[in-house]
């Protein structure tokens, strides 16, 4: 196995599959720097405004989980054909739409589509890359759309300030044409398909608890806890999350195999791998918002502040997979995760005076942070697993990174909108100390993370 080349045509599939996560985080991250826009036109709160990244990733959330089903029942090439064409309707609706709610569709739209590719794309990675280089492919895996938030602000900086946002969507038209024409030519199957029932009453359980839970975030800087926006939607949550383990205890084949949640180091890495979502998120929304309103510039300006350390980062991602092939798990986890706890707070401690310059370079060592450990927690995570079972362990690591995107988001813009309204402060003060308060917690999830490696790592051998 350790002298078995990759061939091109899975490369091939890889790259298809990975534009289409591309896409879709690179609208999110544009639509990041366009939020004072949406803001203005449409007439809407910070709080609501994010709702854009927030419906979107919920949706995948709900998706995700679907995959080891589809994977079972349908075609790799019948499943990337539909990712693609339900992407590119919510691409139409999202650039013709004249409201926030058509806006908000769109984007669900899209989320679906890459709700099916997503998964798609690691169990290609999975099911047909040697196990000596599988650490090196994660990376690339990762790494297609880890680069989606370097250029994300960048391009949605220049696309609003030279043609309004609809480009945003627009532009993606070209680049899903030719995914769709690499991945015809190039995915393949190598396992058999099998009927399958799809288990909906999971599936209902699931849209029912990462809904309550995303609202009730989504509402924390606006309403009062004991509000049935806040504490009526995280009872909703809990409700359908105790509807979802009745539900696959009561069914051979349910969505999320959540019994494999009982292997300790398995749980582990999803829990840490959760948190640095939850994290990644939390911060990209907390930049550009802090360059265009406290340092004044523009939607162009803030693309480029973070653009040089993000797509370095983003670069980064195959060497700390290949880091992993090499020395093992542990060194570039630990390292990584030290990384982001040390960046975030020295990001903490000069909020007040960020300059851009300080913005960028602590967020390519950020980004560098990242690159060690969040591919490398994946990869390893799955190892805990047999065989047999990774497919099962991908669906939850993929369930749970994209709720931790919609709750980083939804939570940090909480905290903002919370100070942005208190009435206390002007509004660029109020943005000031809510992404201080913002920052604060995001530290405090990355030390929880960093205990939580160590503790799994604390008696095993590199």
């Amino acid at each position: 196995m350790k002298n078995e080349k990759i061939s091109m045509k899975v490369i091939g599939a890889i790259v298809a599959t990975g534009i289409m996560s591309f896409c879709g985080v690179l609208g999110e991250t544009a639509m990041n720097v366009a939020f004072p826009t949406f803001i203005q036109e449409f007439q809407i709160s910070t709080a609501l405004v994010q709702w854009l990244t927030t419906i979107y990733l919920l949706v995948l959330s709900i998706v995700v989980p679907i995959s080891g089903f589809l994977k079972h029942r349908f075609k790799n090439k019948i499943l990337f054909v539909a990712s693609v064409l339900l992407f590119t309707a919510g691409v139409i609706i999202a650039s013709w739409s004249h409201s926030f709610e058509l806006l908000l569709l769109g984007r669900a739209v899209q989320g679906i589509g890459t709700g099916i590719a997503l998964p798609l794309m690691f169990n290609i990675i999975m099911e047909q890359t040697p196990v000596s280089k599988l650490g090196m492919m994660m990376g690339v895996g990762t790494m297609i759309p880890a680069i989606a938030p370097a250029i994300g602000p960048i391009f949605g900086g220049i696309v609003i300030t030279q043609w309004g946002w609809r480009y945003i969507f627009i532009l993606l038209i070209p680049v899903l044409l030719i995914a769709f024409v690499l991945g015809l030519s190039t995915i393949e199957q190598k396992s058999e398909t099998r009927n399958e029932t799809l288990d909906l009453l999971g599936l209902f359980m699931i849209a029912i608890m990462f809904t309550g839970l995303i609202f009730g975030f989504s509402n924390v800087g606006s309403q009062s806890f004991i509000s049935l926006q806040v504490g009526g939607a995280f009872f909703l949550s809990f409700l359908g999350m105790l509807g979802l383990i009745i539900a696959s205890k009561r069914t051979e084949s349910p969505l999320l195999r959540l019994e494999l949640l009982k292997e300790h180091k398995f749980l582990i890495h999803v829990l840490s791998f959760f948190i640095i979502q939850l994290v990644l998120m939390g911060l990209v929304f907390i930049l550009p918002n802090y360059i265009q309103i406290v340092n004044g510039e523009s939607p162009q300006i803030s693309g480029f502040v973070v653009f040089p350390g993000a797509a370095l980062g983003a670069l980064m991602t195959p060497v700390g997979g290949k880091l992993l092939d090499k020395f093992g798990p542990k060194k570039p986890i630990l390292i990584g995760s030290i990384i982001l706890l040390i960046s975030l707070l020295v990001y903490w401690m000069l909020v007040p005076n960020l300059s851009n310059i300080l913005v960028g370079v602590l967020y390519f060592i950020f980004t560098l942070g990242i690159s060690l450990s969040f591919g490398n927690l994946m990869t390893n995570g799955l190892h805990q697993l047999r065989e047999t079972m990774q497919p099962d362990g991908n669906a939850i690591i993929m369930t749970f990174q994209q709720v931790a995107g919609a709750m980083g988001t939804a939570i940090v813009a909480s905290i903002i909108s919370l100070y942005q309204n208190s009435g206390e402060y002007d509004f660029v003060a109020g943005t000031i100390n809510g992404s201080q308060i913002g920052l604060v917690f995001l530290i405090a999830l990355t030390l929880i993370e960093l205990l939580l490696v160590l503790s799994v790592f604390r008696n095993a051998k590199s």
